[in-house]
């Protein structure tokens, strides 16, 4: 069950659209908390707050953050959205968001086909910033776009690596799919989504990833990745290339994700269709990852593909990023972020 908590406003830490950090006092000193902006409108210093405290007092791994539920300063917030498809249905929160496909229907009406649009998907929100790099690097800046799927957290706002992304110009628009919302278009399932990225943002390629906060059981499909494998199998069906983000590491201490995580090889053995592209970093973990692939067959079940990758850490440094997985840096875990870059790699390739 939720905990709600009442405090103060005491300080505004950062501001940009769709979100604010804040400072509350509830009692036992300041505490960190953000605001969702589009849902309950901004809050300013001094306010009285309710705080949705739960994530917290769970210890859970959410960034350690409360959510700004409600400001009682106000006694009504109103934003009318462009349209009637409301996101969060039938919660306190459900909001009108509107969607591209009643929005942009003369575009979207008859659309059904990618035309050969390369998708890479990935099983971690942090895939998405080495992807990108990687792809702007080898396809000289064409279009990518990035589609956020709901199976996590549920407001593109809160991605740090989003904005980053979006500032370097790195990526060329935003999609937020299902209950997902705040991209540059909302769109009402996942392969609509990809339809949007296609000819509404007439995005080269595309990166699919669910947003941060993965959630995993340590159960054989009890782990959001599982979605790889139905945005590979809509890649497939609307006539794009898909590609498979492998989820790989050296540092991580979990047994199953050391080396290809399970989540990647379980996906790919028993939760798509879709014969896939697989890339693999070229240099010195190639052979660990060809050895896992091997083992659960998936050298035969999909296309395997040995790339040379660019030094991401060092791309992303220049446009001002920092990046890390699981609190791990680049140096710490240097394969985990070549394979994602392999992937981004990949899908510039098939532009050509």
């Amino acid at each position: 069950m939720p905990v709600f908590r009442s405090g103060t406003v005491v300080a505004e830490l950062s501001a940009r659209p769709g979100l604010q950090r804040v400072t509350v006092e509830l009692g036992d000193g300041p505490e960190r908390a953000y605001v969702l902006t589009e849902l309950t409108g901004p809050v300013e210093v001094g306010d009285p707050v309710v705080v949705n405290t739960t994530a917290v007092e769970l210890g859970l791994g959410s960034g350690g953050w409360h959510v700004v539920h409600w400001n009682l300063a106000r006694r009504e917030w109103r934003q009318p959205g462009p349209g009637h498809i409301i996101k969060l249905r039938y919660t306190s929160l459900q909001v009108d968001t509107g969607a591209a496909e009643e929005l942009r229907a003369e575009v979207l009406v008859d659309a059904d086909d990618l035309d050969g649009m390369p998708v890479v998907a990935c099983g971690l929100h942090s895939q998405v910033a080495p992807v990108a790099a990687a792809f702007a690097e080898e396809s000289g800046g064409r279009r990518l776009a990035y589609v956020m799927t709901d199976g996590a957290a549920l407001p593109l706002a809160l991605s740090d690596a989003v904005a980053d992304l979006r500032t370097a110009g790195l990526l060329a628009g935003t999609v937020t799919a299902g209950h997902a919302f705040g991209g540059d278009h909302e769109a009402v399932t996942l392969p609509s989504a990809l339809l949007v990225a296609r000819h509404v943002l007439a995005a080269d390629a595309a990166v699919v990833a669910m947003g941060p906060g993965v959630v995993g059981t340590a159960t054989r499909f009890g782990f959001t990745a599982t979605e790889v494998g139905a945005a590979l199998d809509a890649t497939d069906l609307l006539g794009g290339v898909p590609v498979a983000a492998l989820r790989v590491s050296t540092a991580d201490p979990r047994l199953r994700h050391q080396g290809v995580s399970h989540h990647t090889r379980t996906t790919l053995s028993a939760l798509t269709r879709a014969r896939a592209l697989l890339a693999m970093p070229d240099g010195p973990f190639a052979d660990r990852i060809r050895s896992d692939l091997e083992a659960d067959g998936l050298t035969d079940r999909h296309q395997l593909h040995r790339v040379p990758v660019p030094d991401v850490p060092a791309l992303l440094a220049g446009h001002g990023i920092e990046i890390s997985s699981m609190g791990r840096s680049a140096d710490d875990d240097p394969v985990f972020w070549m394979a994602a870059a392999a992937a981004g790699v990949l899908a510039a390739r098939r532009l050509r």
